[in-house]
This record gives C-alpha cells, structure tokens and sequence, in this order.
C-alpha cells in the first residue's frame, strides 16, 4: 500500500535518551541533546564512515558541561571509542554549532556552508554587557513595551558565545549542488534560507534518507526572525522559496531526519503546509492592520496565542520578518513616529 499524499507518519514514535543512540538505518544513529529552553532538545546524527574510518557527526548541541559529558558518553558507548572524524554543520545556531570548536580542539574537521561558518565565527566574537544603541533602537522601532525595554537596556544580554565553544580558524566549505559521502552513502546538498541563511540539507542518492535540519521539520515552524543585524530582511520570502525549491525533489516516503522532534514521511505534505502556515499569518495580519500597528501589536493575529516573557523576544522578530515581507510587496505601509517607533498599516 502505498504512502497516502496528504499524510505525515512518524515510524520512529520514541526518542532515544539523553546519551543513548537509535539505529534509523544500517550505519545512521540518532542522538538527542537537550537543551534549557522551552525547545527542550536538539536531534544530532552520527554516521559510520566504516572501516575503522570514524565517524561523522552532524550537529553537536549546545556548548555546556551536561553536553560535553553527554558526548563523552556516547564517544565512549554507542560510538564504541572510534574517533569523530568530522563534524557536518547544518546551520550557525547555536544548538547545532555549539560545540564544533570543542570536536574542532579534539582532530575533527569542521564541513559547513560558508554563511554558516562565518555568521558563528563573528557571533563568538561579539560579547556584550549590555545590548548595543542599534538593539534598543530596532526594539523600539517594534514598539516593544517600554517597561521591558528599559529592564532589558539594563542587563546583559543573551551573547551567542554563552553557548557556543570558541570556532577555530578553518573549516571545509559545502555550497548547493556539492555531494559529500557520509554513512557510506553519497549525499547532494541542497540549501534553503528562511529560519537561518544558508542551511544545508542532505539528500541521499541511493535510499530515501533526508537529514533536514531545522529547514524540514515535522509539526512546528522554525522561528523567521528579523535582527538588528539586518532590519529590513525578508526571511518570510527565503522560507517560502526555500519550500518551493524543495519540492520537485520530494516524495512522499523520504524519511526525513530533522533537527527536532521525530523523524517522518510525508515531505511533500509538509512543505505545502509549511508554505500555507505563512501565507495563513500573512493573510491574518493584513486583516489585522486595518488600523495602524506595532509589530508588538501583532502578536495575536500571527500567533493565535498569549506570548509569554520568555517568548517575547522570538515572537516580536517573526512579527517583524511579517510585517517586512507584506511592506515589501507593496501591501501595507510603514511611518517612523517621533519616538522612533514604527506604525504599519494596510494599503487598501
């Protein structure tokens, strides 16, 4: 019987353990890493390069004394004490990237996209005390509450090195388009942009294995935000053609390995709900902005949800990446007031 097209299936129901591995397919274990957020965990791969060879690891975790043990754990048991040869990197987030310096310090070779590389390496090097004058102006240009703004202009903020080890100089660049042979497979890269620019995914020429990343993941959408970095970003614009590139590749029993939550079948399916999960808050924020808005005003009709503290930060940069893409396509209009917040509304 075949896969039914508008269907996803998840034939691995349960995670392994913290420090224990599951076989997915004949040289593919999967590991779990947690993770002190509401996204409590990180999917990691170890691949079996065989002959004694090592392995290849792709993704490490975040940069912690639970996460270095838990590798030191499973190096020592489901590794069997072979070496990591080399570490694969899908993205610079550090949940992925954390601890590639650490397998870096240790002989592993360091395989990522060029954007990847750089946006981490630059990360690590950018420590504050305090959130810099461009941060507190792109807050208030959201129309953050100014009662948080004032608390957060006042501590320190989250830096990206708090959670990543150091990045050596070096590393082996992959771009679209290049194969790379891991697990005794060989794998065609295929990159998607959105939740993080230039995330590398891997497709398997000779099976049905896809290792995803945060770009194909089962029943949640990865965050899409916009920083102060670059304020006037689209990722809405990379996601959805992210997705549609993907597409033509899809099938429907692909078992797609993703950075978080289960593994699962029904790609085809997926990306047509991951597409019409934006354009549905698209559509909802249009309607919303019959009057003129903040981005923090906002929340409710993209998030159909309270936004708790803890969540305040993901939620305002998503309404932003929103509220970017609509402006960009010539639907609403944006006016800077005196206190250098900015007021959006529909064009119609």
């Amino acid at each position: 019987m075949g896969l039914a097209p508008n269907q996803i299936r998840m034939p691995f129901p349960v995670a392994p353990s913290p420090g224990q591995a599951l076989e997915l397919a004949p040289g593919i274990l999967w590991l779990r890493l947690p993770l002190p957020m509401a996204l409590d965990h990180v999917n990691c791969y170890a691949l079996d390069d065989g002959d004694g060879d090592g392995w290849t690891i792709l993704d490490t975790g975040i940069d912690s004394r639970k996460s270095r043990a838990l590798w030191e754990s499973i190096m020592a048991g489901p590794l069997q004490g072979r070496p990591v040869r080399r570490l694969v990197v899908t993205h610079h987030h550090p949940d992925h990237i954390g601890l590639a310096g650490w397998f870096q310090s240790q002989g592993a070779e360091l395989v990522t996209t060029r954007t990847a590389w750089l946006f981490a390496r630059m990360l690590t090097l950018d420590v504050q005390d305090r959130p810099r004058p461009e941060t507190l102006a792109f807050w208030r240009a959201a129309g953050m509450d100014p009662d948080l703004l004032a608390r957060r202009a006042e501590e320190r903020p989250f830096n990206f090195a708090d959670m990543v080890a150091p990045i050596p100089l070096g590393f082996t660049r992959i771009a679209e388009g290049d194969r790379i042979r891991m697990g005794g497979r060989d794998w065609l890269v295929r990159v998607g942009h959105g939740h993080a620019p230039e995330q590398a995914t891997f497709w398997s020429l000779s099976d049905n294995l896809v290792l995803g990343g945060d770009q194909l993941l089962p029943g949640i959408s990865p965050n899409l935000g916009v920083y102060a970095t670059e304020p006037g970003a689209d990722p809405v614009a990379d996601w959805i053609a992210s997705c549609e590139s993907f597409q033509p590749h899809a099938r429907a029993d692909h078992l797609v390995l993703p950075g978080h939550k289960l593994p699962f079948t029904g790609l085809p399916f997926r990306l047509t709900q991951m597409i019409d999960n934006h354009l549905g808050a698209l559509a909802r924020l249009i309607d919303h902005l019959g009057q003129p808005r903040t981005a923090a005003d906002c929340f409710g009709a993209l998030f159909k949800r309270p936004i708790s503290e803890g969540e305040y930060g993901l939620a305002l940069v998503e309404a932003v990446a929103h509220l970017n893409h609509l402006h960009k396509a010539g639907r609403i209009a944006r006016t800077r007031q005196p206190d250098g917040g900015d007021l959006w509304q529909d064009l119609r």
